[in-house]
């Protein structure tokens, strides 16, 4: 039996969210493998978490004693979960907790919390109780069985929601339909894509980069894994008794979002990038950001000659850079997401602004060279010369900001 020597707070790893092999026991050893890991991503669960660890911890017991651990993830809630978890480690020998202090999100919390595990089974659990601890068993019996990934769903029989809105139910139904339209190679796998609550073999994730977006880490696990074996468990959502909810309008925006980047990068523009060895799904979103920074460039442009009637050169200064503005806070929450969203403090990325800046300021001078060049010299229409600078620019950012700004952020 493995249990846990010292209170100690976990290590979190830092760099690509990917899952390690779990390497083999020495020879002439004996295999005291854990054979469960189940995550627990917190935040704010002061109220709850001594009863979900006690229930769980309960539950394993009568089934896999000595056979499983539970790792509590906590986003540095400000009611200080993390230490209530720390605290009952000595009770709970099996209990693990991390105290993420850099990053935020649950499904990144998730994975930073698997890539922590020892166990050869990977799970996830709410930790508010809204998903019925007895599930697990069902759960793990269907690993056992042969199954890659189980997966407790609220739309197969035994499943359910108990008191959600008719709103609530229209928005859940209507993002699966959406994503089977998106994705269906994904999608269509499970009835429930939307579930927070299931396990996977370590298996089938181990060696892949998951790049997540919000809370819905299940499509990442479907979309990249070598997942060929599912099945579910019907379950019945319930309603959190302490605490708040966490279900905002942020999370179905990041839901379509999680579901475009999978569509990029495992369809045929995903094929493509791995062939050539290029980028091609991040190139695409950089070039429907940088479409977004062709108009509101061209319309502060025209606003600055034709209103206020500014010269040639600093109306293309100043227009330019308010399309950086715009272009790097899309860049940041939506082309390069991995890599912000790991890294959210206010410093970190004023200084990726700093960066991306310091590249297009280049791009600036470059686009006012070219359209004095072909407005003055070639005598082209001012408009179209500056669409040729702005293209011309837009290639110099994408190359340079790749090779430099985020990458350079992602490594550190």
């Amino acid at each position: 039996m493995k249990t846990n020597s010292s209170n100690s707070l976990l290590t979190v790893s830092t760099g690509p969210l990917k899952i390690s092999e779990l390497p083999p026991n020495p020879v002439g050893t004996d295999d005291n493998s854990i054979h469960l890991s189940l995550v627990i991503p917190t935040y704010k669960e002061r109220d709850n978490i001594k009863n979900v660890v006690s229930i769980l911890s309960q539950l394993l017991d009568e089934s896999i004693a000595g056979n499983y651990e539970l790792i509590v993830v906590d986003d540095d809630s400000p009611d200080r979960t993390w230490e209530i978890a720390q605290s009952l480690t000595t009770e709970y020998p099996q209990l693990r907790v991390m105290r993420r202090q850099q990053e935020r999100g649950l499904s990144s919390a998730v994975i930073r919390g698997w890539q922590a595990a020892t166990g050869s089974v990977l799970g996830v659990i709410d930790g508010d109780l809204q998903h019925p601890p007895e599930v697990l068993i069902q759960l793990l019996h269907n690993i056992e069985q042969g199954a890659d990934l189980a997966v407790a769903s609220r739309h197969v029989e035994g499943g359910g929601v108990s008191s959600w809105s008719i709103v609530r139910r229209f928005l859940s139904r209507g993002a699966q339909l959406l994503g089977l339209l998106i994705l269906p190679g994904v999608l269509g796998r499970v009835s429930d894509p939307m579930s927070g609550y299931f396990m996977v073999r370590r298996s089938a994730i181990a060696g892949t980069t998951l790049n997540p977006v919000g809370y819905k880490i299940l499509l990442e696990v479907i979309g990249r894994g070598k997942v060929d074996q599912v099945a579910e468990v019907g379950y019945v959502f319930c309603e959190r008794k302490e605490g708040e909810s966490k279900v905002t309008w942020k999370q179905y925006i990041d839901y379509i979002h999680h579901l475009v980047r999978l569509r990029l990068s495992t369809g045929k523009v995903g094929r493509l990038s791995r062939k050539v060895n290029f980028p091609v799904g991040r190139f695409v979103r950089f070039g429907f950001v940088g479409f977004s920074g062709v108009f509101v460039d061209l319309t502060v442009f025209h606003l600055l000659r034709t209103v206020i009637h500014l010269g040639l050169t600093r109306s293309t200064i100043l227009s330019a850079g308010v399309a950086i503005v715009n272009n790097f806070l899309w860049n940041d929450v939506w082309t390069f997401s991995d890599i912000s969203q790991r890294q959210r403090a206010l410093h970190q990325r004023f200084k990726r602004f700093l960066k991306f800046s310091a590249v297009c300021l280049a791009g600036v001078i470059l686009q006012a060279l070219i359209i004095n060049f072909l407005y003055n010299v070639l005598e082209i229409n001012q408009y179209l010369a500056k669409l040729i600078a702005i293209a011309v620019a837009t290639i110099w950012n994408f190359w340079v900001n790749l090779k430099l700004s985020w990458r350079v952020t992602d490594v550190k």
